[in-house]
């Protein structure tokens, strides 16, 4: 059973939301929160899988709660930010501050359901919008930027690279097993070396700093 929290300071979101997950197979609303602060509080409590953040919140608001949940702690759950405010600079900002996805409050349904379960999973979990501001970003002038990630990607061992590209390029954990001739549990283990070494707290960074040293011309 996946356990899902939910922030957002309108109840009526959280309701609809509720009432969406609970007719979902596998997941269960296990708490609600109406700001970050109360977040923080509710994880604490409640030990959610995955939590649907809402950005704009009083107190503190998603980005910053979703710092504090995801900083370097292997057990802090997988936070889906979601939002109205579908914009390029929030999805770089929400990634950066440890989102394991980014997705619009006028996804679809199942969307969602899909985007809680590949959290779930430890799968990044955007939208098509989402997608396309990470890959713009990738495209960007390379500057100091590139230099930056490439020095920190020097940490890696060759096989933690070939990991951290893979994960790049949006391939699973299975795929890159299949890819790589490696069991499923091996490249678990690569990459949660990779994220120690790197002071990472997700794929989805991992991805975001693979791109940055890698440039499209």
């Amino acid at each position: 059973m996946i356990r899902v929290l939910l922030a957002d300071d309108d109840p009526l979101v959280r309701t609809g939301l509720t009432m969406m997950l609970r007719g979902a197979d596998g997941i269960e609303v296990v708490a609600e929160a109406a700001d970050g602060a109360q977040a923080a509080a509710a994880v604490r409590a409640h030990e959610p899988d995955v939590v649907l953040m809402d950005i704009r919140m009083p107190v503190m608001d998603g980005l910053a709660a979703t710092r504090a949940l995801t900083r370097h702690d292997a057990r802090a759950p997988q936070v889906i930010v979601l939002t109205t405010f579908d914009e390029h600079r929030l999805v770089l900002e929400a990634m950066r501050s440890g989102a394991a996805g980014f997705l619009a409050k006028h996804a679809a349904p199942e969307d969602i359901v899909e985007a809680v379960r590949r959290a779930a999973r430890g799968e990044p979990a955007l939208s098509p919008s989402a997608a396309r501001a990470l890959i713009e970003h990738a495209a960007a002038g390379p500057g100091d930027r590139a230099e930056h990630a490439r020095q920190r990607l020097a940490l890696l061992t060759a096989r933690e690279r070939e990991v951290a590209e893979a994960v790049a390029e949006g391939l699973s954990n299975t795929d890159i097993g299949a890819r790589l001739h490696l069991s499923l549990g091996t490249v678990k283990a690569h990459l949660s070396s990779a994220l120690t070494k790197l002071r990472l707290d997700n794929r989805v960074q991992l991805a975001l700093l693979t791109h940055d040293a890698n440039p499209r011309p």
